[in-house]
């Protein structure tokens, strides 16, 4: 079974257009399961502005207490799903939400209860509850939530647990869909790119401002055991007809021509 994990970021949910369901019409169409993975960062910090609690960051994870991780739940689960679930089915796309605590869809551990709090990173993703639900023709919808083993819920960074379940499903690429068309070098868009490549690109300052953290982003799963990953454009169709529109990032060293 062909998979494609999407990861898609809290702040282009508002933002994708047509062209992008037309290009999971065109996956299915071509034998893959789409499986999606979001996050909900801006809903969050609105939410928590709203409640006056102030939203804190230890090495880009949120810091998440008691309180904090109430609010993610909520967001995450009764707000952003229901947004993205909702999207896919008004564009003729058979969706189904999940909290990622779900069934043990997603397991972790803390990766510091004391600095972090309620943040884990994923043990196990239960493979089996996902895949019946891609049988079934579903596009699972998922939370980056995860269930720990003294019963509490984990928040984890939705970039890491996109990670966790495409090498779960073994799927052939994790796909990031940001607000941008791929990775521009003097004004060409780079098709692929390994490692060593983004970060010469980025010591030369040929990527910079708003487009290193997501190129950051994208490489730091490759450290999670994927293969590859592709940032791709929510604007635009990333794939069509086969052929797939973004930069695609490699751990593999490749020979310049």
């Amino acid at each position: 079974m062909k998979t494609i994990v999407i990861k898609c970021g809290g702040s282009v949910l508002d933002e994708v257009s047509p062209s992008f369901f037309d290009a999971l019409h065109s996956l299915i169409s071509h034998g893959y399961h789409p499986v999606i993975v979001h996050g909900g960062g801006p809903a969050i910090n609105k939410m928590l502005d709203l409640k006056k609690i102030e939203s804190k960051f230890h090495n880009g994870l949120r810091i998440t207490d008691e309180q904090t991780m109430e609010i993610v739940e909520m967001v995450l689960s009764g707000v952003t799903n229901r947004q993205l679930v909702g999207l896919l089915e008004k564009n003729g796309l058979k969706a189904i939400g999940l909290n990622g605590s779900d069934g043990k869809c997603l397991q972790a551990d803390y990766i510091d209860k004391e600095k972090l709090g309620f943040v884990g990173n994923v043990t196990s993703v239960n493979q089996s509850f996902i895949f019946k639900m891609v049988e079934e023709n579903f596009i699972p919808v998922i939370t980056p939530i995860a269930a720990a083993n003294d019963g509490f819920r984990l928040n984890i960074n939705a970039d890491y647990a996109a990670a966790a379940v495409a090498k779960a499903l073994q799927s052939e690429r994790c796909l990031f869909v940001t607000n941008v068309d791929g990775i521009l070098i003097d004004g060409k868009m780079l098709k692929e790119a390994s490692v060593i490549e983004i970060e010469q690109y980025i010591a030369e300052g040929h990527i910079y401002g708003g487009m290193i953290p997501k190129v950051e982003s994208a490489v730091s799963v490759l450290e999670k055991g994927i293969d590859k990953v592709m940032i791709a454009s929510g604007k635009k169709a990333f794939y069509d007809d086969g052929q797939w529109m973004g930069t695609v990032i490699t751990n593999k060293e490749r020979v310049l021509k």
